[in-house]
């Protein structure tokens, strides 16, 4: 660690510089001030873990309402495979060794290691063969008339998650091949020679992880997001109901069935006026829908709703854009629910890449064009017509946010996660 960076930070604060810096010296550094206790190592036999890589709710905290906790700290890996054409046998049971000996080094849990292995179309389109229709994996592209992200293209992502950072750390370099050892397990291969990385994006989310790192660009000086809150803006966002369940994303049909798509967008947040110049009743509104801000009825960051934000008290979206001149975020994106459910289940969380306020938007969802539906949902073009709203003003929380990056990737099932053909026999 550099010098002086832990004079002056709380613990989680500390820990959360490391998970971002990464490396040895951070590990050592991180090991020396996180509390962790000494983990217990993972399964003998790896493969009595779930069949779905995402299947994590049953692994996760829960809160006081039930909702599944996310763990507190998150890495994402962008690795290029080193071969122009189909990999090779041994590259695949290579990788899979690796992957092997991180479920044997921690437990599969929140408080231990979770990770998901995921692959772009661009991976895909190195074989003779195309994918099947059963899997719909779009290229990235922008999805509104204001946003220019640049398009991510790896071939594959890895995304490492727990609540201590000593374990995405130490995951992360026993992957790259700059650890021995693994929680007592000998490392006796890595990905070293198959992929170099290419990116790294770390994050976090939990209550007070916000709060302890908000001296950073897009946030106001005067320190605002509230001590107790998980994300920036302030308010809760994984109510269980207010998510898909891992069975609806799930693809059902096809060689990939067990497996998923995978969505990430980086997200840049300006919240300047959101905390300066927005009242509380203002940003609940935008948050929410105008009907919560009038009621009083969100307290805090929204812990007392239970496990649903409540959106049966919100009148229809263009009846309040029409009479209030303003809709509430959450009011948008409940237009794309099906059976009463949203239609992603999002796994995203907060940063500090860049020394800016950043939200990694991760969602998974049965396929990419799920979360197209979301997205226009969310972004409200047709209220804005049909309206005062303007194109972001008003509109729930488009102008607090810029997207700067977006990906998509196929997420398969457990026993296809090493180097997948594209039509797997």
């Amino acid at each position: 660690m550099p010098d002086g960076t832990e004079r002056g930070l709380s613990r989680r604060a500390f820990v959360k510089a490391a998970v971002a810096i990464g490396g040895p010296a951070a590990l050592s550094a991180c090991m020396a001030r996180e509390n962790a206790p000494n983990l217990p190592q993972g399964r003998d036999d790896p493969s009595t873990l779930p069949s779905r890589q995402h299947a994590w709710n049953e692994f996760l905290a829960l809160g006081e309402n039930d909702n599944h906790l996310g763990p507190r700290h998150r890495v994402l890996l962008s690795l290029r495979y080193g071969n122009d054409g189909a990999p090779t046998r041994d590259h695949r049971q290579q990788m899979d060794q690796a992957l092997r000996t991180l479920e044997r080094a921690y437990p599969h849990s929140h408080d231990g290691l979770l990770f998901t292995v995921s692959y772009s179309k661009a991976y895909f389109e190195r074989f003779d063969s195309s994918l099947p229709q059963s899997v719909d994996l779009q290229r990235p592209r922008a999805l509104t008339p204001f946003e220019d992200p640049k398009l991510d293209r790896p071939d594959a992502v890895v995304h490492l998650a727990s609540d201590y950072g000593q374990v995405v750390l130490a995951a992360e370099e026993a992957l790259l091949g700059n650890k021995e050892t693994l929680n007592g397990i000998d490392i006796e291969t890595s990905l070293g020679g198959i992929f170099e990385r290419i990116d790294r994006r770390t994050g976090f989310v939990g209550d007070g992880l916000p709060a302890d790192n908000q001296d950073v660009q897009g946030i106001p000086d005067s320190e605002p997001v509230p001590d107790d809150t998980p994300l920036y803006m302030g308010f809760k966002s994984g109510f269980d109901k207010n998510q898909a369940t891992e069975d609806d994303v799930t693809i059902q049909s096809g060689p990939f069935r067990g497996g998923t798509t995978q969505q990430i967008s980086t997200i840049k947040l300006h919240l300047d006026q959101w905390y300066e110049q927005d009242s509380r009743y203002q940003r609940v509104g935008k948050m929410f829908c105008p009907a919560h801000a009038e009621s009083g009825i969100v307290e805090g960051d929204g812990d007392n709703l239970g496990n649903s934000s409540k959106m049966d008290r919100c009148a229809p979206p263009e009846e309040t854009a029409r009479e209030s001149g303003l809709v509430g975020h959450s009011q948008k994106t409940a237009r794309a629910r099906e059976n009463d459910r949203p239609i992603i289940l999002r796994r995203d969380f907060d940063s500090t890449d860049g020394d800016e306020a950043t939200l990694h938007f991760l969602s998974l969802q049965q396929g990419i064009a799920d979360f197209t539906k979301t997205r226009e949902a969310m972004t409200g073009t047709d209220l804005a017509e049909e309206s005062a709203l303007g194109r972001k003003n008003n509109n729930g929380i488009l102008q607090y946010m810029t997207v700067t990056r977006r990906g998509n990737y196929l997420l398969p099932p457990r026993g296809l996660r090493a180097l997948p053909a594209a039509t797997p026999q």
